[in-house]
């Protein structure tokens, strides 16, 4: 095959076939057609069935486009490989050996949504205040224990303090339920096949001997038990390729483990490493200023971007006077942008937190320019979306009492929260399932509709079955006859979702009721209803994979990007992590780059005054291009020319008010953040941070 497109950095990866390689892939350096090439080469050079390949990536969306590029290249042979999620591979393992593990093999996937009522169910039968036990936080909670590979037996060893074994008891009844329905939630995707692995090496040596060459994508964001699964598979013939860059490791509040990378070479012995460095996406100056900010992190592999698209322009950088004056600078901008022909979908805005989109979605609103939110409410996880799935699931699985408690008076059948109750106590009474404990009164009537349902899902493709759904439940008539803004919304996003099932028929030939569930539950990174001809704007967690021509940089200031809470807990790991999230911001650009920041903000209703933020200045000042006149800076030699008097006061004399300039013998020039009391929160430049300071002390002065 031609290997003549490929650089020499990436024809040594395709090339080399045997052990253990890591492939550290800058931003843009073309990882996805190394992975799918290589894969290629092993089916057509090597001779390697496509039925021994195992390729593993993080979202569907990354999946479905290595595999379309590699049906380009070896034709139907692609189908035959599995090219997937962790946890899409993770179900098929379980789908294979559900009976080992107590499962039937049509059992539930659980959402994070769904996670987090069954444990409010719980909260309540424990008869505890959700309002003092945060249900998001248990489930977060367990969530984290799961990847860390904790049970919910081994969770008493950690549980100290109230709170805590409030946790572990939840966490057990948590595990208890979901069984007791047949079903697992994501994190049950991973764990649960490790688990096989550990009490059945016999099964392990079989998926061994069936994925003899395994490659992984995006390593740097593998968590605990993503790592140990892959250690696991390749553990016999070590044909692992990991691909993955520890600059762009940014989901360590996921779970997320950037060190798995750093450690790859104590892993696997006489490991290698090949590094991609060029990078094919941005120009020159945006991959300086990319390499420029990211050198300051300590923990990391060395590399070094470079391009040969040329220098580029500037990089534009605007310090406004407040949110107000920064959204309207980014939006002038984009309308000069798109007069000039740059098409809308080619620009976004990116922000280090949501609540940031509201000022910038007014202007744009104002001025009539159309955009997305990326990465904001999911199609799946709006109501008339999880309603309709709720009754798909109970249809497929009966045991299923999420489901069940979701949808039983949906649409309002008269059965009440008490019926409800007594129906879940009957059948923890008879450790049997809610569906199966119902024999009288209105809700055997919803019973006898499931049975209905059932029955003709045996007959039905998936769009049919859905029709005949919405049609016998009286969930479509019911947004019919409000007739209300709301409820035409709900009736197009019903109509979007027998799209959605069109297409999992045609692309994928799907006629399985519980092939289908697997793959929309597996698809929590689809967006279906997106205007394509629109700004984009996202969080910087968001962004990652996309790439813009244009891209907008808000907010970066000490305290919003870095964000407080790394500055506050004064943690290297978290600092680090948020200058990987600045640096996966800044390699989203393809031709032209905007960074932009506000001396004041609006927080709480109370302006606050913020210091530039420490990335803005790890940049080279020869890269960019400022859009607004600079104020004078105050040197320490005309601090010490202040009236004496103004310096050094009894305590109580000095007034500082938020916004005053400040001077710290130690830490140099500051702006005072707030006032609390004798005690002042400071924000001073790189490396110093916030800080928290007496006001009458010594070393402070007012200026």
């Amino acid at each position: 095959m031609n290997l003549d497109e490929l650089n020499k950095e990436q024809k040594e990866a395709v090339l080399t076939t045997n052990g253990p390689i890591l492939v550290l892939a800058g931003a843009g350096s073309g990882k996805t057609k190394v992975l799918t090439t290589k894969i290629a080469y092993l089916i057509e050079e090597k001779g390697i069935s496509p039925f021994n390949i195992l390729a593993i990536t993080f979202t569907n969306k990354a999946a479905r486009e290595m595999k379309d590029r590699l049906v380009r290249l070896v034709g139907n042979k692609a189908d035959y490989s599995q090219i997937s999620t962790f946890h899409s591979f993770g179900v098929r393992i379980l789908r294979e050996n559900a009976e080992i593990l107590g499962y039937t093999k049509t059992f539930s996937i659980v959402d994070a949504d769904d996670s987090e009522t069954l444990v409010k169910r719980i909260l309540k039968e424990m008869d505890l205040d959700p309002k003092y036990y945060n249900p998001k936080n248990i489930r977060n909670k367990i969530s984290s224990s799961k990847n860390d590979m904790v049970s919910s037996t081994e969770y008493d060893k950690y549980a100290f303090g109230e709170f805590e074994k409030v946790v572990s008891e939840v966490y057990k009844r948590y595990e208890t339920k979901l069984k007791k329905s047949d079903a697992v939630d994501f994190d049950d995707l991973l764990l649960l096949p490790i688990k096989l692995f550990k009490e059945h090496p016999d099964i392990l040596d079989k998926y061994q001997e069936k994925y003899k060459y395994i490659l992984i994508d995006e390593y740097q964001d593998t968590n605990d038990a993503q790592y140990t699964l892959s250690k696991m598979i390749s553990y016999k013939y070590k044909n692992i390729c990991c691909v993955g860059d520890n600059d762009q490791s940014i989901y360590g509040f996921r779970g997320a483990n950037y060190k798995n990378i750093l450690n790859f070479e104590k892993d696997y012995k006489n490991a290698k490493v090949i590094k991609l460095e060029q990078n094919y996406r941005s120009t020159s100056t945006i991959l300086d200023a990319a390499n420029d900010v990211i050198s300051h992190n300590k923990e990391r592999k060395e590399k070094n971007l470079w391009s040969t698209k040329g220098t580029g322009e500037k990089i534009t950088y605007y310090k406004a006077y407040n949110g107000r004056d920064e959204a309207f600078f980014a939006i002038r901008e984009i309308k000069n942008l798109i007069k000039k022909g740059v098409p809308k979908e080619e620009i976004a805005i990116i922000y280090r937190t949501h609540a940031q989109s509201r000022i910038f979605e007014e202007e744009l609103l104002r001025e009539n320019i159309p955009y997305n939110i990326v990465g904001g409410t999911g199609f799946y996880n709006r109501k008339e979306i999880k309603d309709i799935l709720a009754y798909l699931k109970l249809i497929n699985n009966d045991k299923d009492d999420i489901s069940l408690n979701r949808i039983i008076n949906v649409p309002k059948r008269g059965i009440g929260a008490k019926t409800v109750s007594n129906i879940a106590d009957k059948s923890n009474d008879l450790n049997i399932s809610m569906y199966e404990a119902i024999t009288t009164g209105k809700e055997y009537e919803f019973k006898k509709l499931i049975e209905d349902l059932k029955e003709a899902s045996q007959s039905r493709t998936i769009t049919e079955l859905i029709d005949y759904v919405l049609d016998k439940t009286g969930i479509e008539q019911e947004y019919k006859n409000e007739k209300s803004i709301e409820s035409e919304v709900r009736l197009e996003n019903l109509d979007e979702f027998r799209t959605v099932a069109k297409s999992f028929e045609e692309r994928d030939g799907i006629v399985s009721l519980s092939d289908f569930l697997q793959e929309i539950g597996l698809s929590t990174d689809v967006a279906v209803s997106d205007n394509k001809e629109a700004i984009n704007l996202m969080t910087v967690h968001s962004v990652k994979g996309l790439e813009f021509d244009y891209v907008f940089i808000v907010g970066l200031e000490e305290g919003l990007f870095p964000h407080m809470n790394a500055l506050e807990k004064g943690s290297i790991t978290e600092l680090e992590e948020e200058r990987r999230l600045c640096y996966v911001a800044l390699t989203r650009a393809r031709e032209k780059l905007y960074l932009l920041n506000a001396k004041v903000r609006v927080k709480f209703g109370d302006e606050t005054t913020n210091a530039v933020s420490r990335f803005i200045e790890e940049i080279n000042p020869d890269l960019l291009d400022k859009a607004f006149k600079e104020e004078p800076s105050i040197t320490v030699s005309e601090v010490k020319k202040i009236n004496k008097e103004d310096v050094l006061r009894e305590e109580g004399e000095v007034e500082y008010n938020v916004g005053d300039n400040v001077f710290h013998q130690v830490f140099g020039k500051g702006k005072v953040l707030e006032v609390n009391g004798s005690i002042l929160s400071i924000a001073f430049p790189h490396p110093y941070g916030i800080k928290k300071l007496m006001k009458n002390h010594k070393s402070l002065n007012k200026i």
